[in-house]
């Protein structure tokens, strides 16, 4: 069995691995609605006009003269929205006749959701889980501190009796996208619980909710319905409900998975505990035992001790439906679990932590369990924790709250953020979260939170994002790995060095470190904004690049320059994917993640290389600057 460790900000995570999937080809997972929702095959939005515009009105200047005519001339106003014929996009367009909410033929209770919505300036949505739970589904561009009635928020109800009011809850950052642009949910929804006589014994719970990558959040109750829910009540299971009555909404790629509920049982469980500074787990013996008894949960406080201890749980796994299903181990010290007498996950440490995950296909019946711990490492806290779950059986914990507190982080963070000035931060960064290792990168957090990653290398920007800046715990705990991650949804570009003199339109940009007459000469600060300015030496040509906040803090201008002018065959590569003109002039790139816009006037071109699809212009030696929006 292949272990893996994960060391993770929540104990218990939970992937979509076997979702259902609405193909988007009909509205048949739906109920029957007034004819505002249907299927279309592409949607392209206007990122300037507002949904709630208003058409001008042209009055006639003859008005006066001719007072009998009523008659005035409308000019028809631009489009917000544009759309394709065809399947897999679901889009609302309302007006006041047609405006009705959709809803799905089916019901659920525990629920993993993913999908992707794309809105319109000015436009509003939302999600409503089990038709009661509003998810807030809104263009919230721009806004600096968000409240639950934004995009990722829990909207508040308009109640005035005590017990069923909600004052709404808003999302720990705004991860939020501008207009036009497809943002992705990740969402795991917990229903709330009654009791046999009806009763509700506990609330709805969100246990995560990520935005465009960005966890905004975390086990988080919302006690009672929000404001208009399909009923005011709460059940056990109710349909998913599309809000369709306040602007235009484009949904995709919409996969869920229906959770039931974990009938694991645990029995027979009992305790040992030992006492002594124990180096490894064969070093418990019978001379160091302290205690024993009974337990209904795995709780690592009983051995009593804060440091250098033992303890060993034994007991039955009762199964009742045959699956395979994740055992996950949350520990500080070391750990080992045995299932039916085969190890399944083991640290032999006395001063570790984290997670260990592995998959055990396990038969109806019962199942013997050891589950054991040491701990010889004073500067950690006791921790133990034992949750399981399958693809579609709900993760279920068999530790007490105080073994494992949910949210722990296994060690301290470290987080950097600017204060007054900008903050520069030499790391390694891997692209795209995962991608390839860049070496020769820095960081740059500016106090408005708009903030970038350039590579030296390359001369190159290679990712931007929103709020806070980074989280440089893999850089300085311990003995570090030299990266940093970014705090926010990163918009990731491209890869290559992007400025080139190439011999011909088919040829490539040069990958990264690959230009041997490409030099890096490091940066110096703009005393104006103490922003680094990047200089590099290419083909006898001094280039400089200033990487700035736009006047309203949204978005990136980059700005480069060169030492001369009359330069052939030279390009700038400003973006890589799927390229779209739009009506201002602006190009949609990379499946409409992000836009750019050209400033000096240089005219864009869309090629072909290498079965890449790339958007580059002419170079001069006169200087180049142009927005990158998202």
């Amino acid at each position: 069995m292949k272990i893996r460790l994960l060391i993770i900000a929540v104990l218990f995570g939970v992937s979509l691995s076997a979702q259902e999937q609405i193909k988007l080809n009909n509205l048949n997972s739906f109920k029957a609605q007034a004819g505002n929702w249907q299927i279309v095959g592409d949607v392209t939005v206007n990122r300037h006009i507002d949904v709630h515009h208003e058409a001008e009105v042209k009055h006639d200047s003859k008005k006066k003269k001719r007072r009998k005519k009523k008659k005035r001339n409308t000019v028809e106003p631009p489009k917000v929205i544009t759309l394709a014929p065809g399947t897999g996009i679901l889009l609302n367009i309302n007006d006041k006749e047609k405006n009705d909410a959709l809803v799905t033929n089916w019901e659920h209770g525990d629920l993993l959701l993913e999908l992707e919505v794309l809105l319109p300036k000015g436009s509003n949505s939302g999600i409503y889980f089990q038709g009661r739970y509003e998810l807030q589904l809104k263009d919230s561009w721009g806004v600096k501190n968000s409240l639950g009635s934004d995009m990722g928020g829990f909207h508040n109800n308009w109640e005035t009796d005590e017990d069923k009011i909600f004052r709404g809850i808003p999302p720990t950052s705004n991860a939020s996208k501008a207009p036009g642009l497809w943002q992705k949910y990740k969402v795991h929804f917990q229903a709330p619980r009654f009791n046999e006589a009806g009763e509700k014994i506990s609330n709805a719970k969100f246990i995560s909710v990520d935005l465009n990558g960005v966890r905004i959040h975390n086990n988080v109750e919302v006690p009672t319905y929000t404001g208009g829910p399909i009923q005011k009540n709460e059940v056990a299971k109710g349909p998913l409900l599309i809000q369709g009555n306040h602007g235009p909404v484009a949904i995709k790629n919409f996969k869920y998975q229906l959770l039931k509920a974990s009938s694991v049982a645990l029995k027979s469980l009992s305790y040992t505990t030992y006492k002594g500074a124990f180096k490894g787990l064969d070093e418990l013996n019978d001379n160091a035992k302290a205690s024993k008894g009974k337990a209904n949960k795995i709780d690592v406080l009983r051995t009593g001790e804060e440091d250098e201890y033992g303890i060993m749980y034994m007991g039955t796994l009762n199964v009742e439906e045959e699956d395979n299903y994740t055992m996950s181990v949350g520990y500080t010290g070391g750990v080992k679990l045995i299932v039916d007498n085969k190890k399944i996950v083991e640290d032999n440490s006395s001063s570790g932590q984290g997670v260990l995950n592995e998959d055990v296909a396990l038969s109806k019946g019962e199942h013997k369990f050891i589950l054991i711990n040491i701990k010889s490492a004073a500067w950690r806290a006791p921790r133990l924790g034992l949750s399981i779950k399958s693809k579609s059986i709900n993760s279920k914990d068999f530790h007490a709250y105080e073994s494992y507190p949910p949210n722990i982080n296994t060690v301290s963070p470290i987080f950097v953020q600017p204060d007054s000035k900008p903050r520069l931060l030499r790391a390694f960064v891997s692209f795209n979260g995962n991608g390839k290792r860049l070496s020769h990168t820095i960081g740059v957090g500016t106090p408005a939170g708009v903030n970038y990653i350039y590579d030296l290398g390359a001369g190159n920007l290679v990712g931007v994002w929103r709020g806070d800046f980074v989280d440089a715990t893999p850089m300085w705990h311990s003995r570090g790995d030299g990266s940093f991650k970014p705090k926010g949804a990163v918009q990731w570009t491209f890869l290559n060095q992007p400025i080139a003199q190439l011999s011909d339109m088919n040829t490539a940009f040069p990958e990264t470190g690959a230009a041997p007459d490409f030099v890096s000469k490091g940066y110096t600060i703009d005393k104006t904004n103490w922003l680094p300015v990047f200089k590099y030496h290419y083909k006898d040509v001094d280039i400089e690049n200033r990487i700035t906040p736009d006047a309203n803090n949204n978005y990136v201008v980059h700005d480069i320059q060169f030492s001369k002018t009359g330069l052939t065959n030279w390009y700038c590569k400003l973006a890589s994917g799927d390229v779209e003109k739009m009506f201002d002039g602006t190009y949609l790139i990379k499946n409409q993640q992000y836009y750019i816009k050209v400033l000096t006037g240089q005219i864009p071109i869309v090629r072909e290389v290498n079965g890449e699809t790339e958007l580059i212009i002419p170079v001069d030696g006169s200087n180049i600057k142009y927005e990158i929006i998202w």
